[in-house]
């Protein structure tokens, strides 16, 4: 019977885990307003009373997205923070990772969408991302000023608090004038204007390098690999 239960709750994971990718699809092509429950069952190849099972709302599915959305970003974060060798390359390679899950996930490009749309503001855990990123932004920063890499007349939560609603209408008008196809672009601008305003002396040489690092996977040497982690387990984009 243990077995069987272990099957079960194992089909049950399996299902809840399809329910998300699905509605992070329809999500992402429809905003919160134009999806639909009978869509996302459709999507996932289950009953609306399937869906409904696993979640009791349309509200209750988007916070989930959210809240995945939020996991697969702390995933690519761990690997951006693994591979810099200073706090400010740290904060570069958190971007350059964020704009990869934007372009390449669709259970993050569909989060990020939720948790701007006014249709949203009662669903739980919209703000959780960006109350996250600018509290690690501010720990990054606050790393920088005592690296003596960034200015320390600067405050570090002044400079989260801006870097990341910047970030974010940077992604945005991306998204609507080009469908994010200069987003990397777009934001080495940002970073360029950044970093030149907050950065030592002794860093200002280096920011044309770093800005560099805010590319397209294929155009980042070694390819795929080195920018992220696998995306095999994710909704992709097409």
């Amino acid at each position: 019977m243990a077995d069987l239960g272990g099957t079960r709750q194992e089909r049950a994971r399996v299902t809840h885990a399809a329910i998300i990718d699905a509605a992070a699809a329809e999500f992402d092509e429809r905003g919160y307003t134009g999806a639909s429950i009978d869509a996302v069952a459709e999507r996932a190849g289950l009953t609306k009373g399937a869906v409904y099972f696993h979640f009791a709302s349309k509200a209750e599915l988007a916070g989930a997205v959210i809240a995945r959305q939020h996991e697969v970003s702390q995933e690519y974060g761990a690997a951006a923070a693994a591979r810099a060798s200073s706090p400010i390359e740290a904060l570069v390679w958190s971007s350059q990772a964020i704009a990869t899950q934007m372009v390449r996930e669709v259970v993050v490009s569909a989060g990020i969408r939720l948790s701007t749309e006014d249709a949203t503001r009662e669903v739980d855990r919209r703000q959780e991302p960006y109350t996250d990123w600018t509290r690690i932004a501010a720990d990054l920063f606050r790393q920088a000023v005592d690296a003596g890499e960034v200015d320390p007349a600067w405050d570090p939560e002044l400079l989260a608090r801006v870097a990341v609603p910047a970030y974010t209408g940077v992604q945005k008008v991306s998204d609507i004038l080009t469908e994010r196809a200069d987003l990397y672009e777009r934001l080495r601008e940002l970073w360029t204007v950044l970093l030149a305003a907050v950065v030592t002396d002794a860093v200002r040489p280096r920011i044309p390098g770093l800005v560099a690092i805010i590319a397209p996977l294929d155009d980042r040497p070694g390819g795929p690999s080195d920018a992220g982690p696998p995306t095999d387990t994710h909704v992709t984009a097409p």
